[in-house]
């Protein structure tokens, strides 16, 4: 198994879909390690994309990155069928967010820390399975975990964790009790490379 950041490409298969119609996107697996609890080896996982209709299938370092191109009414069917079948194979379920190359694109011009000039080692950015209801983000409580700051804008939630996430209160399972919704954190420099990964023509 390969380890690093060099992706993993699946054998190109064609969906009967011209080109120009195909969407990229970002699948971002929830809880997938390189080891231990719920190891996934990523060739697997980029040939069950290729297997469930999604075309170009690439992985980002062993942490459950994919980008693939896909019609768009595909993309969602594709996630649920590999959720299933990595239940079927591994037998534990993993969550599966997605996001367009136009929606990554967004998330990157659009960091509240960057533009206040903090470190980008410092920010992650949370992405949300559904927009959560206006209420609920209303009720988050911003004190939380001082000096932890965070700014939700959408689906996704932008994160500044001075001191690291392992040290946060701002976690999964707090954002997903509060806002009724599935979640899953990568670090600014991930964030940038699928961006890119999404981008290639």
């Amino acid at each position: 198994m390969r380890t690093g950041a060099v992706p993993l490409r699946a054998p190109k298969r064609s969906t009967g879909t011209p080109r120009s119609r195909l969407v990229a996107f970002a699948a971002m697996l929830r809880g997938i390690n390189v080891g231990g609890k719920n190891k996934l080896p990523m060739t697997d996982l980029v040939a069950m994309f290729g297997d469930a209709g999604c075309e170009d299938v690439r992985s980002y370092i062993q942490s459950g990155n994919v980008t693939f191109r896909a019609p768009l009414a595909l993309a969602p069917r594709a996630a649920i069928e590999v959720k299933r079948e990595i239940e079927k194979q591994f037998g534990y379920a993993i969550p599966i967010v997605l996001r367009t190359a136009d929606e990554l694109l967004h998330v990157r011009a659009n960091n509240p820390f960057l533009r206040d000039g903090i470190a980008a080692e410092r920010v992650h950015v949370m992405f949300l399975a559904d927009a959560p209801d206006p209420a609920r983000v209303g009720s988050l409580d911003p004190r939380r975990s001082p000096p932890d700051s965070f700014v939700v804008s959408g689906s996704d939630i932008y994160l500044h964790c001075p001191n690291g996430v392992a040290k946060t209160r701002l976690t999964n399972q707090y954002f997903d009790s509060a806002l009724k919704t599935t979640s899953t954190v990568r670090n600014w420099n991930t964030v940038l490379k699928l961006v890119e990964m999404t981008s290639r023509p």
